[in-house]
């Protein structure tokens, strides 16, 4: 029997506040949030309780503020997850966010103070990206991503565009969405090209740019639309599991699709994420 997958997330988890809106408010709305849950997530949070949902070594890298807020996400990994934390301690409160999701699931997000990130000069193992097979990081400090290239596969979001050009180094895949502005991009955007480009384009899935050219790949339907909050993060943690697990680009890109599709059923983003690995139906 083989060793299961070393694998580790560098980034931000929040408080997160979620519920329905009955339209996104304009100038001086008042709105209700409806049946409003609470959970941990954010960019870093969603793709780490997808990867908690497979038989990895987990290792999560952020950092947490000092209320209750905190102590809410602290719990929520530690109890959830059989996952190992590595947690920088802020004397601030905890980043909290509230999601809106409008009749058409379509979110909207207010954040209530800067996500906290780790960074190198916080007491954290950093000697342990060195043994990990894959790293998804999605924190902001260039020094620190190029500790995390130490990992056999490095896996960044689009979003964090300004921290990969100041670390100069060569990504194995960058990941990000076809429809958010801070993420459409190609391989020749970069300064150093990442090995591959995933770009995710909703219902009609998304596409791998490698040096050999673009290929497509599909997204399953979905019958009914919960909400699109944690959707590409899910994705991108399925897809850091694939290519951890060996399968390319454009195989991993697929498989993860069926992840992203499942949370886009349910509001609940960690309620509908699929074990890992998953087998679509034939």
């Amino acid at each position: 029997m083989s060793a299961p997958l070393r694998l580790g997330v560098i980034g931000h988890v929040e408080h997160i506040t979620l519920g329905r809106i009955s339209a996104v408010p304009g100038p001086g709305d008042i709105v209700h949030l409806v049946a409003p849950s609470v959970l941990a997530g954010g960019g870093g949070g969603i793709a780490f309780f997808q990867l908690a949902r497979s038989a990895a070594d987990l290792h999560l890298f952020t950092a947490l503020g000092d209320d209750d807020g905190a102590q809410f996400v602290e719990c929520a990994i530690t109890t959830m997850t059989r996952a190992t934390l590595h947690a920088a301690r802020r004397s601030e409160p905890q980043t909290r966010d509230v999601v809106m999701v409008d009749p058409g699931g379509e979110r909207t997000i207010i954040v209530i103070g800067e996500p906290l990130h780790p960074r190198t000069d916080d007491p954290l193992p950093w000697d342990l990206f060195a043994e990990l097979d894959a790293i998804y990081f999605t924190a902001q400090d260039p020094a620190l991503l190029r500790l995390a290239r130490r990992a056999r596969i490095l896996v960044v979001p689009a979003r964090r565009r300004e921290a990969i050009a100041a670390a100069g180094i060569a990504i194995d895949v960058i990941v990000g969405s076809c429809n958010d502005p801070r993420e459409v991009s190609a391989r020749a955007d970069y300064a150093i090209p990442p090995a591959a480009l995933v770009m995710t384009d909703g219902p009609r899935g998304g596409i791998v740019e490698t040096a050999d050219g673009i290929t497509r790949f599909t997204s399953p339907s979905v019958p009914s639309t919960g909400g699109s909050y944690g959707a590409g993060d899910s994705f991108a943690g399925a897809l850091t599991y694939y290519l951890a697990a060996g399968l390319d680009p454009a195989q991993a890109a697929a498989r993860a699709a069926h992840h992203g599709a499942a949370v886009i059923a349910s509001l609940d983003p960690l309620a509908a994420q699929l074990p890992l690995p998953y087998e679509p139906a034939a």
